[in-house]
């Protein structure tokens, strides 16, 4: 049976009925995720707290408003706060492109695979510490991927190790980066001093065509690399059996070949929507839901399927809908 999804661009500056709305339909999913292995086994109110106030500052005041929102309780706060969240692996593919011909900007590119049941499917589009930041959502209030009015440009993908830790998930790093930093070497510094909670790589690009692969995760030092094409290992496979589910090794043969050779932007997308790059094991939790085209000198982005593209400018977002049926892929 083919897989429906919605997705949504939601435009409001400052934290109020559409964010509590999304709120409302989400939660109940997320608090059977926060707590599957107990309340006792997740960090405290005080803990939380702590945590953002000692790591990241500026996001304290919306987190205390979006706790506000969704009814003040001891859960809803520890929840929002991401601190030592309960494991979640995806997959994806994320890349830089540099015009061969240098005619035009570069461009960060990405495929983000996962299960459809899991996805948000949020764009949302705030002004929550002063940056316009447009960002697909993930976690209520968190970032998969997205750009500020800066021209900062950021996606995550799945590092390929279990190993957790004491850290933030992955999904309030990247909010965090698109609400404070302006350039890759901002973003670079904060990812060198916050502590994350599993293995993840952090694709950015910025205005003036700077980039980086930064790999994190809970046991390494941060390591910032010249890595254009990303999947979901980091210095090697740690993980052969999720390598070979997800077919991450031919997914960074086949980006890496298209990054590196004179390959236009357009023939790079195009591919996103093809095998290996394209997955559709949705029920598997690994089929390619979205990809997405960053362009920062423009401040452009575009959403892209296999039958549809959604464009936005991050100066400018409009709200909207777009109804997507995914192809019917492996059980």
């Amino acid at each position: 049976m083919p897989i429906h999804q919605r997705f949504t661009a939601l435009v409001e500056d400052t934290p109020g009925p559409l964010w509590q709305a999304l709120f409302e339909r989400c939660w109940p999913g997320y608090r059977d995720w926060y707590l599957r292995s107990g309340v006792f086994d997740r960090p405290s109110y005080l803990e939380s707290r702590r945590a953002l106030r000692q790591h990241m500052p500026e996001l304290v005041p919306t987190w205390e408003q979006l706790v506000e929102l969704a009814g003040g309780g001891d859960i809803e706060a520890r929840a929002l706060s991401l601190w030592c969240p309960p494991a979640y692996i995806a997959g994806c593919s994320q890349a830089v492109w540099i015009d061969p011909c240098g005619a035009q900007d570069p461009a960060l590119v990405r495929n983000y695979d996962y299960a459809p049941a899991l996805l948000e499917g949020n764009w949302l589009a705030t002004r929550w510490c002063g940056h316009r930041v447009l960002a697909m959502g993930d976690c209520l209030w968190g970032a998969l991927d997205g750009m500020n009015e800066a021209g900062l440009a950021a996606s995550l993908s799945f590092g390929g190790r279990t190993q957790t830790g004491t850290g933030f998930g992955i999904p309030l790093v990247m909010r965090y980066l698109l609400e404070v930093s302006s350039t890759v070497q901002d973003a670079c510094a904060i990812l060198k001093r916050l502590p994350v909670h599993m293995s993840y790589s952090i694709t950015l690009l910025d205005t003036s065509g700077n980039w980086a692969t930064v790999f994190v995760g809970p046991d390494e030092a941060p390591y910032v690399s010249r890595r254009r094409a990303v999947t979901n290992f980091q210095h090697k496979v740690d993980w052969p059996q999720h390598a070979k589910a997800t077919c991450a090794v031919e997914r960074f043969a086949a980006l890496e070949q298209l990054v590196d050779k004179k390959h236009s932007l357009l023939e790079l997308t195009t591919a996103l929507l093809q095998p290996p790059l394209f997955q559709t094991s949705y029920r598997r939790g690994y089929g390619t839901l979205y990809g997405a085209v960053y362009q920062p000198t423009d401040r452009r982005v575009e959403l892209l399927w296999q039958d549809q593209r959604w464009q936005q400018s991050v100066l400018a977002p409009h709200a909207g809908e777009r109804d997507i049926v995914f192809p019917s892929g492996p059980n």
